[in-house]
């Protein structure tokens, strides 16, 4: 079967990996103010609202968390309260016992461990009840600005479409993502999103590195890079029916139209 040819005036899908300065500048042009969204007011709060996100989508858990924080503020309030009560206020993001166990169970490993305080170390927060890699990255990069990659369905899907990864493990997926970003030369100057040349910086310099867990970790804010990407995957880069045609990477991303 013959290949079939871009129609006239349209730019070929490009053959190999994008390169991730290119992304991450456009990406910092469209989305200069990229945060969480996860509303919260300090680590403890994002801490919780984070691990309540599990399966489950960041306006749901900004629709519970108001209540669940006026009335358990901190680790030691949650540590001791009831259990019911809990479930009640989180049972609108489903699997309510599992959730509100899992949040009096990360409180009372706070209390325990670290003063009711959220500690900006790796280990120990992997540590606690219900926190994974993922969670503890979230925290330590929006709240401590380390620079840190959380890896979500978002950024794997993301980051495969670009060519960065193969991999659907989160581990690996981010590995191949900081390689990528490390080996990437730096963007051109057409690397804006709006195509036009590039007369100052791009953004900000990159935030603090995890320099004990990433030695040489690249310049790149990588939890910047990664609520970028998570924002691009929610409003361009959906799981089904990209809207290729109107994203800003169209024309360096190999998955372009072909998705």
């Amino acid at each position: 079967m013959p290949t079939p040819t871009p129609s006239a005036g349209a730019a070929p899908t490009p053959a190999g990996p994008a390169g991730a300065a290119e992304v991450s500048a456009r990406l910092r042009e469209l989305y200069p103010d990229a945060r969480t969204e996860l509303e919260h007011r300090d680590a403890f709060e994002l801490l919780v609202a984070t691990v309540l996100s599990a399966q489950t989508t960041d306006v749901r858990v900004n629709s519970v968390t108001p209540e669940l924080f006026s009335a358990w503020p901190d680790a030691a309030a949650l540590a001791a309260a009831e259990e019911s009560e809990v479930t009640d206020v989180v049972r609108p993001l489903g699997m309510g016992p599992t959730r509100a166990r899992r949040i009096i169970g990360l409180a009372r490993g706070l209390l325990a461990e670290h003063g009711g305080e959220v500690p900006d170390d790796q280990a120990a927060l992997e540590a606690l009840p219900g926190v994974g890699r993922k969670t503890a990255h979230v925290v330590r990069g929006a709240w401590f600005g380390r620079s840190l990659l959380a890896v979500d369905t978002h950024v794997g899907r993301l980051a495969r479409r670009l060519g960065w990864t193969a991999a659907t493990d989160p581990r690996a997926v981010e590995e191949d993502v900081v390689a990528a970003v490390r080996s990437s030369p730096p963007a051109g100057p057409q690397s804006t999103a709006s195509g036009e040349a590039r007369t100052e910086s791009a953004g900000p310099p990159a935030g603090p590195a995890d320099r004990a867990e990433h030695p040489q970790e690249p310049e790149e804010d990588l939890a910047a890079l990664s609520l970028r990407l998570i924002l691009h995957g929610r409003r361009i880069c959906t799981a089904r029916s990209p809207r290729c045609p109107e994203c800003v990477l169209d024309d360096v991303c190999p998955s372009a139209g072909a998705v």
